[in-house]
């Protein structure tokens, strides 16, 4: 494939999972990865000729052992890289689940998973496009002491 012939932006996933004591899933990349060693809300790539859900439960099997149902996916909000002549921009976009079936766990090799709270969450190292993301969240994390519902 030609350069020409490439997207001008990257669509990314990712998924806030939410669990009933108010805490949401982060991820730790891997320390030989870009961004490595940040914490980020787990997710990757959409491929050619998927859908931006269906990559979400694809990325959420692979990186976390977790089966989720495209219906208990919502979206929360977005985050998009400053353009940039040298490569392609980045559109990354937060999901957000409150049923899955599975435990969560670490299937990249070095990375790291963990359950926090709203004050943890915003005290991590995040890469750029995560921080808004994680503003995002702040609202639903504070929701579930109050309510049960989905994002």
């Amino acid at each position: 494939m030609s350069m020409e012939s490439l997207p001008t932006v990257q669509i990314v996933v990712a998924l806030a999972l939410f669990d009933r004591a108010g805490r949401v899933l982060l991820q730790q990349r891997p320390r030989n990865k870009v961004h490595g060693g940040l914490w980020e809300f787990p997710g990757g790539k959409v491929e050619a000729g998927e859908s931006c859900e269906r990559a979400l439960v694809r990325e959420t099997d692979e990186e976390l052992g977790v089966a989720v149902d495209v219906a208990d996916i919502s979206p929360i909000f977005f985050a998009i890289e400053p353009p940039s002549d040298s490569k392609r921009q980045v559109l990354l976009l937060l999901f957000g689940a409150r049923n899955w079936h599975g435990e969560p766990r670490a299937l990249e090799a070095g990375s790291t998973i963990a359950w926090v709270t709203r004050d943890e969450m915003v005290s991590l190292p995040m890469p750029p496009l995560d921080v808004p993301l994680a503003q995002a969240v702040i609202p639903f994390l504070e929701g579930v002491a109050k309510a049960e519902t989905p994002p």
